[in-house]
């Protein structure tokens, strides 16, 4: 299982619409972690899970999304509701009530990728105002039956290797 996980493009439409079309065949889903700043009509949108941001206004996109794809459970917010910018405990509390294996967000503009508890942490940085790395980031996540491995990647769709992360399976 593949899936492509964008957040905090804040307004960017051609950028966003370009990452998207680079990967739309090549990943089995595709997440936006909020702060798209457009509507659900939007064309760089088409054929993405989007939950809203606190800079996303009206009721276009649902506050948090659960999927399963291939198998592994995604649990999608934006993060803002769950001060990830100060701690992460209020979001594990949540990706534990829904039995996640990955849960994405953003809010805090900072790329990361951790394992706890054995539920997988994403938060893919932003592609517009990135924070603590100078390039704005996206990912790719993958998992299977041995490893589950993130891969982030700069607007322009180079690697960046010293945030890219593998975990083995239990």
């Amino acid at each position: 299982m593949k899936a492509l996980i964008i957040s905090d493009s804040h307004g960017w439409t051609h950028e966003l619409k370009t990452i998207i079309d680079r990967h739309r065949n090549q990943v089995d889903v595709i997440f936006h972690c909020g702060d798209s700043e457009l509507s659900e009509n939007d064309e760089a949108l088409k054929g993405v899970n989007v939950v809203r941001g606190n800079c996303d206004f009206g009721d276009d996109f649902p506050e948090e999304l659960i999927e399963s794809v291939g198998g592994v459970t995604f649990f999608v917010a934006h993060g803002h509701h769950y001060n990830v910018k100060m701690t992460y405990v209020p979001l594990s509390y949540r990706a534990e009530e829904h039995q996640a294996n990955v849960t994405c967000f953003g809010h805090s503009h900072v790329a990361t990728a951790f394992m706890e508890n054995e539920v997988l942490y994403i938060n893919p940085g932003s592609i517009r105002l990135p924070r603590q790395h100078p390039q704005g980031t996206y990912c790719i996540c993958e998992y299977d039956e041995k490893e589950i491995s993130v891969t982030f990647f700069n607007t322009h769709g180079e690697n960046i290797p010293e945030l890219t992360v593998a975990f083995k399976r239990k």
